[in-house]
């Protein structure tokens, strides 16, 4: 009975989401447009499931460069319609389309002569005849076996508001740049904009010269605490990487080595990574080397080291 029931939903709101194919239209150009080209603020408004629909909407849009702003039609002819500019266009949230919020409140938008979008489900209702641009989100049934919850409908609409900011997003540009800007915090914002740099300036930066001896090669190794350490020559030029590994094959195949050098048991072409790149790109390229670390490098000359720990406490992974 529970999955049955849980297939029926899916397959329901699937039906619903791929209805909205028929209603891309000329309409849904110009509501992209009309937005992109306002000097204003888009106002969401809804009632009742509308509503957590619109704030959805809202913060995407918001996210993505277009700025917005939810309004609950409720509160609306209560006093937040003050919120409404004269540069706003207003979208209006409703799969009836005739709530009694919605007859209420429309007369006083047009009133204020805002371009009023009606994303509604029913074609034959007041929003609908009142808006002077109509998103359909007409939806054939309900996953709600009574028809009556709002489901189908409203997957619908999050999915319409999902379209209107991607394609607003095309159409103004918007890249992962700006979108870092907008996504400072978290993970996500870490991957957009942290950089190999700072991660690298927080650790310390072990090395040692070729003509180092091992006794050298392991206190700084210790010390640095890297599991690593880069093999420079005097101008800071990298010429190779000494790792725990490397040590470990010298101990199995050299019974006496006070002798051996840095130079003799360093692995050549280490796997290095520019101090400008972005944290995430040094992630791809230790999963793609299988390998935990990085020398960073800047003006072709050694930087530090980036090791996958350092990924892993920043939250990039």
């Amino acid at each position: 009975m529970i999955i049955p029931a849980a297939l029926r939903t899916i397959e329901l709101e699937l039906a619903a989401v791929a209805g909205l194919k028929a209603f891309i239209n000329a309409d849904f150009v110009k509501a992209v447009e009309t937005i992109a080209l306002s000097k204003g603020r888009l106002v969401v408004s809804g009632v009742g499931k509308s509503a957590v629909i619109a704030q959805k909407i809202v913060a995407t849009l918001n996210s993505t460069g277009t700025p917005a702003i939810f309004m609950h039609a409720a509160d609306a002819i209560h006093g937040d319609l003050g919120m409404v500019q004269d540069s706003d266009i207003i979208l209006l949230i409703s799969k009836s389309g005739d709530s009694p919020e919605i007859k209420v409140l429309i007369p006083f938008l047009k009133n204020f002569g805002n371009t009023l979008i009606g994303m509604v489900g029913n074609m034959e209702s007041f929003l609908a005849k009142h808006s002077h641009i109509i998103l359909n989100t007409t939806v054939a049934q309900e996953a709600c076996p009574n028809n009556l919850a709002p489901t189908s409908s409203t997957t619908a609409q999050l999915v319409m508001g999902d379209a209107l900011a991607v394609c607003l997003m095309e159409l103004k540009g918007f890249n992962t740049d700006d979108f870092a800007k907008y996504h400072p915090g978290g993970a996500l914002g870490k991957k957009l904009y942290l950089r190999v740099e700072t991660i690298a300036l927080q650790n310390a930066q072990p090395k040692v010269l070729p003509t180092a001896g091992i006794r050298e090669v392991i206190v700084e190794m210790t010390e640095k605490r890297l599991g690593a350490t880069a093999v420079v020559d005097e101008q800071n030029n990298i010429q190779g990487i000494i790792t725990d590994g490397d040590l470990r094959r010298m101990l199995e195949h050299n019974s006496n080595f006070n002798e051996l050098k840095a130079k003799d048991i360093m692995s050549l072409h280490p796997k290095k990574i520019e101090a400008s790149e972005l944290a995430v790109d040094a992630l791809e390229e230790m999963r793609k080397q299988n390998i935990s670390q990085l020398l960073v490098e800047t003006n072709g000359l050694y930087y530090g080291i980036i090791h996958l720990h350092d990924l892993v406490r920043e939250g990039i992974i």
